[in-house]
């Protein structure tokens, strides 16, 4: 049978299969049962003439076939979105979607552009997806947005990687640590003190890591937990000390649970970065928001850069500019 007789149903059944490798959750996805879908690949494997997901125990992978297929299936939504939003473009109208994901230590300031976003652009409609950056790169690895915000584009993937916005990382502790009142701390009299650190393949505990192996310090690690909230609280018990975005912890600096260390070379300059797959062709409402959050940083900034309070604010008497 001809390549030309698929479907467009059958080719968004074959997406979403293909993207969450799972017909249970595609099924769950488009509304439709798993028996259906199966049927739908099927006869779209047969139109190809080979077959396009093989089975290995309980899990399903892309055939080399069906991998191919996958990337000319993607090209071919992707096309009609695009054609879409272009359509009501010319009608002058404001439409589309945009599909973003960003790691939940963005959360302190993303939802807030987004609403903005949203407001300046209500015809736009809008979905977001926090994860940490393993979740992040699975996605971005299986095309399932438009954007990813990342705070350390990966190397292991072809990605177009722009930076929008500062991210700052900061050594934080609770106000009774010892090192709290002292200045200039060197890299080195952090060897043998309990660090807590985010779970392993995280941005900022890459970013400390090769800091710190750079002045020769091996952590000790005392705990290793899945959110910066879990940090932030376990630091404010006195456990240890901890290296986060500066983003993360105005409030707990504002109540004076927190307490950053003027550690030598810190804070770490990072960016935040719009992140997506190289060759994707951005949908409209995806290039205006990239433009968007590049703009609104430049006028008013993340909220990323916290004063100086490595002692209680109500006698610190000298504040640091950390941008």
């Amino acid at each position: 049978m001809p390549i030309h007789h698929a479907t467009l149903h059958q080719l968004k059944i074959f997406d979403a299969v293909a993207r969450n490798l799972s017909f249970a959750r595609a099924a769950e996805e488009l509304h439709l049962t798993p028996p259906a879908l199966s049927i739908q690949v099927k006869q779209l494997a047969d139109v190809i003439g080979q077959p396009l997901f093989e089975q290995i125990g309980k899990k399903i992978s892309l055939t080399p076939s069906g991998d191919v297929a996958w990337s000319a299936c993607r090209d071919v939504l992707e096309r009609l979105e695009q054609l879409a939003q272009q359509l009501a473009a010319l009608q002058g109208l404001e439409k589309g979607s945009l599909k973003l994901a960003t790691l939940s230590t963005a959360k302190y300031f993303i939802p807030r552009l987004l609403g903005d976003f949203c407001i300046k652009h209500p015809g736009v409609e809008t979905a977001l997806f926090m994860g940490n950056r393993e979740q992040l790169l699975e996605r971005l690895a299986r095309n399932k947005d438009d954007l990813y915000v990342l705070g350390q584009p990966p190397e292991h993937l072809n990605v177009v990687s722009e930076p929008f916005a500062d991210n700052h990382l900061v050594v934080i502790a609770d106000p009774t640590h010892p090192l709290a009142h002292e200045k200039d701390i060197a890299p080195t009299r952090m060897k043998g003190l309990p660090f807590i650190l985010r779970e392993s393949g995280s941005g900022t505990r890459l970013a400390a890591e090769k800091f710190f192996e750079r002045h020769h310090v091996t952590l000790k690690i005392r705990m290793e937990l899945g959110s910066n909230e879990a940090v932030k609280q376990v630091v404010a018990g006195g456990l240890g000390i901890a290296v986060l975005s500066a983003s993360t912890i105005c409030a707990e600096l504002s109540s004076g649970e927190l307490v950053i260390l003027d550690v030598k070379g810190f804070p770490l300059d990072r960016k935040w970065y719009m992140v997506y797959p190289a060759g994707k062709h951005l949908a409209p409402s995806a290039k205006v928001f990239m433009k968007y959050m590049i703009e609104a940083n430049h006028m008013h900034g993340t909220n990323n850069s916290p004063p100086d309070t490595r002692i209680p604010s109500t006698v610190n008497k000298k504040k640091k500019k950390l941008l």
